[in-house]
């Protein structure tokens, strides 16, 4: 955890000072472009999820500017039990322009463009991303449960091609968790940290962490992020693993067990476990991908690739 890492940010002390001098910090940056929010009912408790019978969610979505939302979160504070609203990663160059310049990320490359997370009370369930990921907290407190990646299978994970947020996520209620139903998550609980974050503070997530999220304050929560794969600060892309993963689902998953163990064993051999050994053997000028892949190489295993799953 980063412990006041953006304190200094105007639009902290904007937030420390009152919601309404939030809202007319934010207010003054609004371009009026619309921007993802969603909705759900006040029996929904803030959390982020499928609906009863998991065949949809239990939100309702829609596009507007941060100015009508800050407008919508003042009115619902009033409320004694108010729907939850949650802007969910705006691209702040596009709806709040310039507000970046005015609150500048002090530890990561200005090219890492900056996100907006916005709403009341919300939470949501534990997920991973693709992405190294720094998030500020800018009004009202926020909670992270952060799990191992080893995790993985004591989370109880949903569906990888339905999910609420787009990543997939854990069917456990951290607050009150089934451990009849899920009882492996005893152990996910066993290993976790936890953070609490007050306005100023960040966080630093590494790719493939399961995180779960949860907005404290009833009325106002707001949350500033920096998503990037490669070096710190870089803006790089890296080729997303997460394809290698759906493609294994399709052509080994249903291979018989004892085939599957061997593949097993070329992936740890050729991929998990591989270094300057595994090739050392072979001349170099015909190591091939297993020497690297160049930007040529990568093209004409892509084409074969594409050409393969085409049939």
């Amino acid at each position: 955890m980063l412990r006041g890492l953006v304190r200094g940010w105007p639009v902290v002390q904007a937030g420390l000072e009152s919601p309404a001098a939030f809202s007319r910090y934010l207010n003054a940056f609004d371009s009026g472009h619309a921007v993802d929010a969603i909705l759900m009912p006040p029996e929904a408790r803030g959390r982020i999820f499928y609906d009863a019978g998991m065949d949809g969610f239990n939100y309702v979505r829609n596009r507007l500017p941060v100015g009508t939302i800050l407008e919508q979160l003042s009115r619902y504070a009033r409320f004694e039990e108010p729907p939850s609203v949650a802007v969910q990663s705006a691209p702040i160059a596009d709806c709040l322009p310039g507000f970046a310049a005015a609150n500048p990320m002090p530890i990561l490359d200005a090219a890492v463009a900056p996100r907006l997370w916005l709403g009341n009370r919300v939470t949501v369930p534990a997920h991973f991303d693709e992405s190294d990921n720094v998030a500020c907290v800018v009004a009202g407190r926020r909670r992270f449960t952060l799990f191992p990646p080893e995790q993985v299978a004591n989370l109880y994970v949903g569906p990888l091609d339905f999910a609420p947020t787009g990543a997939a996520m854990s069917l456990v209620q951290l607050a009150a968790p089934d451990l009849a139903r899920f009882p492996k998550f005893r152990e996910a609980i066993a290993a976790a940290c936890v953070a609490e974050l007050a306005p100023g503070d960040a966080i630093y997530i590494p790719t493939l962490w399961w995180h779960h999220v949860e907005s404290l304050d009833p009325k106002l929560n707001a949350l500033v992020n920096y998503w990037w794969r490669g070096a710190l600060g870089a803006v790089e892309r890296t080729p997303s693993a997460m394809d290698s993963m759906l493609h294994a689902l399709l052509n080994v998953r249903s291979l018989p067990p004892g085939l599957r163990r061997a593949w097993a064993a070329m992936f740890h051999h050729y991929v998990f476990d591989a270094d300057q050994e595994t090739h050392a053997h072979i001349p170099e000028h015909r190591r091939g991908l297993l020497a690297g892949s160049s930007p040529e190489a990568a093209r004409r295993v892509r084409e074969m690739l594409v050409a393969k799953l085409q049939r």
